[in-house]
């Protein structure tokens, strides 16, 4: 009997697997089918939206882009210290800087399960080469160029500009760049690693499960802290006449063993190279994660007065707010806020950071580093859901809207690691409307699938949002920001 059933099944098992196919097709929820006919006119509204502005018009723009850069080896999180033995911390807790495998247990701990992204410095040079030996036969590792300045300048060349990068590189290393970045700075012989702990949404450790994919970056780096290549980037941008001067890369001075008063002469150095530039080049800073209070301070005297644009995401910008308005640094915030929260932040630190354009230039020249500045005229934050840019009225910066949705589009072409969006690989995480603000009474806007950007009109700027389409099978969360903020910037220069 048994022979026989197995017999039967052989004769008509496809014919069943057809059948129970074509019912799972007949009996679709008519809401998925509602649900993906949303993504395909979202997605066919942003692409063109992004192709309104045609590459052509950037093809000859000139971007200087500063500085250092690295190797960044690319691992499975959980998996790594799974196999260094290092098990979950029962107290996930926040160190400015790691120097055992405790305090990396709880480091890590404390923005995984959040899914908030962090990046810190690591004291103990054996524990970080032990972690990199770990790391190089580690199944699905990765090996990619990294660092702020590299990953944008690659992003901007892709996109149709010729880059100037500031960095001090390996011969390996520039010979991976592309044919239109020119480098700027010393041959080293081995590069700096970087190690970039992934981890998808849903990933699990001991008790901690993961809310969001995203990234825990550690390194040792004893080069890019010194800003070594500021002098021969400087002495280029002469002749090489850009349109716009991006600094990034920052934070490697973040809890950095310096000597007393060594950063603050490499700061004042980096500020009188923005200052003497041209007042019709634009700056853009790129923020990133910074936990030391001292150095943001420094960021607000030396850099943040002569950018007139910021980028940043979502951990970012509550972080430099409280800091503007006399707050300890926030070490982890919501990583998934809503649109009207990071509005009203938005709207905050363009109003301090003008209101302290206005007062410096009111008290007249003083002769110091940060007695001349510029007013802040772009802001863009990146987030998970969505982009949110303000440009000052009759600024420099163009295309607002435009951008903003070339913006969206890279979030998912990069953590998908595909110049091709699928919307089977996709999903919409804003929500149907928002609110422009928490003030009570505030505007509620609807998200329209064919008009997706929504760009409104305040005060003396223009605020353009648009919802990103969240990559669901995540190739790479590392050098998201720097990709979205360089795509963005490209279309507004």
């Amino acid at each position: 009997m048994e022979r026989g059933g197995r017999v039967l099944w052989v004769k008509y098992g496809p014919v069943v697997s057809l059948f129970i196919v074509l019912l799972a097709v007949w009996f679709r929820s008519p809401q998925n089918e509602v649900l993906d006919d949303r993504l395909d006119t979202v997605l066919s509204s942003l692409l063109r939206a992004e192709r309104k502005v045609g590459t052509n018009n950037v093809a000859r723009r000139k971007v200087a882009i500063g500085f250092g850069g690295c190797v960044d080896l690319i691992v499975d999180g959980v998996s790594l210290l799974n196999k260094i033995g290092l098990p979950p911390s029962d107290q996930p807790l926040h160190h400015d800087y790691i120097e055992n495998a405790e305090q990396l247990a709880q480091s890590f701990a404390y923005f995984f399960a959040p899914g908030a992204a962090a990046e810190r410095f690591m004291l103990n040079d054996t524990l970080f080469s032990e972690l990199v030996e770990a790391s190089r036969d580690l199944p699905g590792n990765r090996w990619s160029i990294g660092g702020n300045a590299p990953v944008m300048a690659g992003r901007m060349a892709t996109e149709g500009c010729d880059v100037l990068l500031g960095g001090s590189f390996s011969t390996d290393f520039t010979d991976v760049l592309s044919q239109h970045i020119t480098v700027a700075g010393n041959i080293v012989e081995e590069p700096d690693i970087h190690l970039i702990l992934e981890y998808p949404s849903g990933a699990s450790w001991g008790r901690y499960t993961s809310r969001r994919a995203n990234r825990y970056i550690i390194h040792s780096d004893d080069h890019n802290p010194y800003l070594a290549s500021m002098e021969e980037f400087a002495q280029k941008l002469e002749d090489f006449k850009p349109d716009l001067l991006v600094v990034g890369g920052l934070q490697m001075m973040d809890n950095f063993p310096f000597q007393l008063g060594e950063r603050d002469a490499l700061l004042s150095r980096l500020a009188n190279l923005l200052s003497s530039s041209s007042p019709q080049i634009g700056v853009h800073f790129e923020m990133a994660s910074f936990v030391e209070e001292s150095i943001m301070e420094d960021l607000l005297h030396y850099v943040i007065p002569h950018a007139d644009s910021l980028g940043m995401n979502e951990q970012e910008l509550p972080n430099l707010l409280s800091l503007l308005k006399g707050s300890n640094i926030t070490v982890l915030s919501d990583p998934n806020p809503r649109v009207a929260t990071v509005l009203d932040q938005m709207r905050e630190v363009y109003r301090i950071l003008n209101q302290r354009y206005k007062d410096v230039s009111a008290e007249g020249d003083t002769g110091g580093a940060t007695a001349k500045g510029k007013p802040l005229t772009r802001l863009h934050v990146h987030t998970l859901a969505f982009q949110a840019i303000i440009v000052t009225h009759d600024s420099q910066w163009k295309n607002t809207m435009s951008a903003t949705a070339k913006a969206s589009l890279t979030a998912y072409r990069h953590v998908c690691g595909s110049n091709d969006i699928d919307p089977n690989k996709a999903r919409l995480i804003m929500d149907d409307s928002f609110s422009v603000s928490r003030q009570e009474g505030s505007q509620r806007i609807p998200l329209q699938e064919t008009r997706p950007v929504s760009c409104w009109e305040e005060d003396d700027y223009e605020i353009c949002v648009a919802p990103v389409l969240v990559c669901t099978e995540v190739y790479q969360t590392a050098g998201g920001g720097d990709n979205i903020s360089a795509a963005g910037l490209v279309l507004q220069i």
